[in-house]
């Protein structure tokens, strides 16, 4: 199917839906543990009957939902907006109440030369499989652990930082978020690629990347 880009997903007006890494994401807020259940049978069914079958995760008071096609990778296409749009008519029909700015994905990176040589090693130790990388990246097909991609980079000599968290955000709390982080100590390392990525620095200096689906 035809990968949708970011404006794309844009135009389909998905309010109660923001793009991040990979998939496309919303959080709804459940008034109670009967209710959150409810819009759990009900997702099902749909996802049953369109055999297109969304990732979802109930906690205290909200159900997470993230949706993307597994076809050569991890992509949006008009599949997951047509899912989206049908899912978002069964909160509203059930009372849930959508907070889109509060969803986040974290996935790590690692900076690298050597990628071949060294993602058999994290695929197996953090999936149990060597063959669960996709492109760049290592992903657990049953989302234990966060996604892990490799960065490619020149040869360089230890102790350079390698590890990094890679924050998505909804665009909308980005900025909020990089000032809040800043007046806890932070420093701003690189904005010069903003609103997709911020680059920033805890007062040890290790780096971390806001990151949103906005000028990608």
């Amino acid at each position: 199917m035809e990968r949708l880009g970011n404006q794309q997903i844009l135009d389909a007006g998905l309010i109660d839906w923001r793009k991040l890494a990979q998939a496309l994401h919303a959080r709804y807020l459940t008034p109670d543990y009967l209710a959150a259940a409810a819009f759990v049978s009900a997702v099902a069914e749909v996802a049953q009957a369109e055999d297109h079958h969304p990732d979802l995760k109930l906690a205290e008071g909200i159900i997470d939902v993230s949706l993307c096609t597994h076809e050569d990778g991890l992509w949006v296409t008009q599949i997951d907006v047509d899912m989206a749009r049908t899912i978002s008519e069964i909160a509203k029909e059930l009372g849930l109440t959508p907070d889109p700015v509060a969803v986040t994905q974290l996935e790590i990176a690692l900076d690298t030369a050597h990628e071949d040589r060294v993602s058999p090693f994290w695929s197996v130790l953090l999936t149990g499989n060597a063959d669960n990388k996709i492109y760049d990246s290592v992903f657990d097909p049953s989302a234990r652990v966060p996604g892990l991609w490799f960065q490619r980079t020149d040869e360089h000599d230890t102790p350079r930082q390698r590890w990094h968290f890679d924050l998505w955000l909804a665009p909308e709390v980005a900025d909020d978020r990089i000032v809040a982080a800043v007046a806890s100590g932070g420093s701003i390392v690189d904005d010069s690629a903003a609103p997709s990525f911020t680059v920033l620095a805890d007062p040890d200096g290790n780096r971390v990347c806001v990151c949103t689906a906005a000028g990608r």
